[in-house]
Order: C-alpha cells, then sequence, then structure tokens
C-alpha cells in the first residue's frame, strides 16, 4: 500500500456506490452484506474479462500473488467505471497449507477505496469445497466420480487431458451434456480429463465460502482505528507463548494478537484473546512432549 494521504474528514462508506469486479455473480452474495452493515447503496458491475488474469481450469495461468491480482482487477473497476470505491475477490484452490491432503479453497477479498486512498484486504481458507479432478476411460467411471462431486448442482469441467486442452468443455449441469461430451472426447483421445468448475456461479459450495469473507470484509471495515478512526482497524499479527497451567512452560497457544491499522500504523497489543490466561498441560513442550 502507498503513503496514506491525510484523510481531513471521516471516511463513509454509507450511501456509496460500489463497483464489483466479477464476472461470476458472485454481487449475489457480496453486495446484501454491504448494503446492510456499510449502508452501500448501489452498486456497479463492470464489463470486465477477469479470466485475462487467470483461469481454474489452466488455460491463463495467474501470474501474481492474491493481493496483486486483486489490485489487478480493482484498477480494471476503477478505469472502466471511475467509481473510486471497488471491491474484488480472488480464489484458489490446492492442498490446505497445514492439512496437507485435504483440498482447500483460499479466498480473498479486497476492498478498496480510490477516494481515500484505502485498502482492507481479507482471507477465508476452508476445507468446505468439492474441489477435485481425474483421468478417467469410462462413462461409468466419469459419472461415479460426479456425483461425489455434487454433480449435477455443481459444475464440471471437461478436457482431452489434465494438461490438454485441445477438447474442451466447461459448465456442464446435466447428465445428458455430460455423457454426450465424455463419450465423444474419449473417442477422440481415448481417455476424458474431468474435473469440478470452480467458477463462482457453478459452484454453490464455493459462493458459501466467499459469503464468509465477505461477513469477515464488512466486521474489518465496520472497524474503526481508535487513533485515526480510518475503518479497517484489525488483526496484525499473533505472538504464542500462553504459559503451561502445571509448569508455566510457554506452549504454542496464542498470548496476545497485535491489533493495528495499516493507514495510520497505530497498533495496540490484546493479551489472553481466547479468555484464558494459562493451558491446558496436554499442549505443553514439556509435560506432554
Amino acid at each position: 500500500m502507498s503513503t496514506p494521504s491525510t484523510i481531513s474528514t471521516p471516511v463513509q462508506f454509507e450511501g456509496r456506490t460500489i463497483a464489483l469486479a466479477t464476472k461470476h455473480g458472485k454481487e449475489q452474495v457480496i453486495i446484501p452484506l454491504l448494503q446492510e452493515a456499510l449502508g452501500i447503496k448501489d452498486h456497479i458491475i463492470p464489463a470486465i474479462d477477469t479470466d485475462q488474469l487467470g483461469t481454474f481450469s489452466g488455460e491463463v495461468e495467474r501470474k501474481g500473488t492474491p493481493l496483486e491480482v486483486l489490485r489487478q482487477k480493482c484498477k480494471l473497476a476503477y478505469d472502466l467505471t471511475g467509481c473510486p470505491l471497488v471491491i474484488a475477490s480472488e480464489g484458489s484452490f490446492g492442498p490446505h497449507p497445514s492439512l496437507y491432503f485435504i483440498p482447500a479453497d483460499d479466498e480473498w477479498l479486497l476492498l478498496k477505496d480510490y477516494l481515500n486512498n484505502i485498502e482492507i484486504l481479507v482471507r477465508e481458507l476452508s476445507t468446505e469445497t468439492n474441489f477435485a479432478g481425474g483421468t478417467f476411460q469410462t462413462f461409468d467411471q466419469v459419472l461415479e466420480f460426479a456425483m461425489q462431486a455434487k454433480f449435477p448442482s455443481h459444475a464440471l469441467i471437461i478436457r482431452a487431458g489434465e494438461k490438454d486442452f485441445s477438447f474442451t468443455k466447461k459448465g456442464i449441469q446435466s447428465t445428458d451434456q455430460l455423457k454426450q461430451a465424455v463419450e465423444h472426447c474419449i473417442s477422440l483421445h481415448g481417455q476424458v480429463h474431468v474435473e469440478t468448475d470452480m467458477r463462482a456461479h457453478l459452484n454453490p459450495t464455493r459462493m458459501q465460502v466467499i459469503r464468509k469473507a465477505a461477513e469477515k470484509l464488512v466486521k474489518k471495515a465496520s472497524t474503526r482505528c481508535p487513533s485515526c478512526q480510518v475503518p479497517g482497524f484489525d488483526t496484525v499479527a499473533i505472538g504464542e507463548g500462553l504459559p503451561c497451567e502445571s509448569c508455566g512452560t510457554p506452549t504454542y497457544s496464542i498470548l496476545y494478537k497485535v491489533e493495528g491499522c495499516t493507514h495510520c500504523g497505530h497498533f495496540n497489543y490484546h493479551y489472553y484473546p481466547r479468555g484464558k490466561k494459562t493451558e491446558d498441560p496436554q499442549f505443553c513442550p514439556r509435560c506432554n512432549p
């Protein structure tokens, strides 16, 4: 984030219009929350092809971090609409960073106010996802996979191979459509690669994770810095070391969190954020090595 500008009047979201950089229907879960919690009056969905910044199906590789891509999306929306209040979403799928063999949905939301030079960023990492894929030789194998992937309420993508885009069909939501596409692909290539379509408007499970991210966002945007009164005051760091109630050894449990403002740099330490001052000995590296 660039050096904060001086804000002479309190930042307000109430009564403003917001531009949402999406082409996959995310406004249906994001906008109602912004209207209810922040008082957003209206919204714009600019005609932006966000697929140019990366696709889940792999044709276009995402370049940059989630935050970098979010800033690109916001800039595209701002340039196209001239609306200084913009929000963008970015998701990715793969193994959970700590639960290695469990797939995860990693959703980020960025609210950017160009008028006041403010960014409010949140992340929701969830194991609630149907993300999966595989290569098959028969339609029966595909159908078994499809049922496990919550088809047809959740759409599927098929192509010739995991990295072969010579034959690709997206957004498949009926058994007849699936059968026709799969059998045609197998007749041409001897196999078919099938994976879940992770675009939000075709994946209700992902849409609910985006909603959870939006709930985090409105909570953060509703919390003002006690020093400069700019929205977005939130936890910026945590510290481990909650002592064992038996021997006093520092554990890996949270001792404090640091709440900070990315605009003016003000911060507060909040000790014992979980309401307890000691940890159970079962979590102690000395009592239970």
